[in-house]
């Protein structure tokens, strides 16, 4: 008896796969964020995808760089959230000016620059009203001496930023270069109202996210 074909695995599963410990779901709403704001006309497809899974603890890898054409995983890093988004746990975000919070949603990354912080990562929010003032707000990726994996497992968390996703100084010049001029974040929380109330999420299109070919890879090139 000849068995069934088994079908391919669709690019979330197979991207998440790649990151270990990543949730698909994540992935998934991270894929489908991009390919609705390239819908919606906001920015184009890019090649190279970043995620962040805030529901995840600090002491953990939470950040991870996807090369889209090639469906490879160039990175898994820990990554720091604001000092008022909470502990070890991330809890609260927010948009506000002040706030000492990280925020959600999906961005489109810009320019670099050498500020008080180093080589850093500026990010552009998409979304009105949940992270469209990260620019004013100086929410931009950068390295920071207090995302240390070691001394959080000493102290129970990383140590927290103003708001920015901050990196291992180890690893924060060659992360940024892969994504500055033109790629896409995706900062995930399952939070109830950005879930329900996104421009990006549900936004269901013919053409779905799967893995050997499509408008997604077509454009990523």
């Amino acid at each position: 008896m000849v068995a069934p074909p088994v079908a391919p695995p669709d690019l979330a599963t197979k991207l998440a796969t790649l990151a270990g410990v990543a949730d698909p779901k994540v992935i998934r709403l991270a894929l489908e964020a991009q390919q609705c704001a390239a819908a919606h006309g906001d920015a184009p497809m890019a090649r190279r995808l970043a995620v962040i899974d805030y529901s995840r603890p600090s002491t953990e890898q939470r950040l991870w760089v996807f090369d889209l054409a090639q469906e490879r995983l160039l990175y898994s890093e820990f990554v720091a959230h604001g000092r008022n988004t909470g502990d070890n746990l991330a809890r609260r975000f927010s948009n506000v000016e002040g706030s000492l919070q990280s925020s959600i949603g999906l961005f489109r990354t810009a320019e670099t620059y050498d500020g008080e912080n180093g080589y850093s990562l500026r990010m552009d929010g998409l979304e009105p009203g949940v992270n469209d003032l990260a620019r004013q707000r100086a929410i931009v990726m950068h390295g920071a001496w207090y995302v240390d994996p070691l001394k959080a497992l000493a102290q129970g968390r990383l140590g927290r930023s103003l708001g920015c996703p901050a990196l291992r100084p180890q690893v924060a010049r060659e992360v940024i270069d892969s994504l500055k001029q033109g790629q896409m974040l995706f900062a995930y929380y399952p939070d109830e109202r950005w879930l329900t109330g996104s421009r990006y999420l549900g936004c269901r299109q013919d053409e779905r996210i799967t893995a050997g070919g499509g408008a997604l890879h077509a454009a990523a090139r």
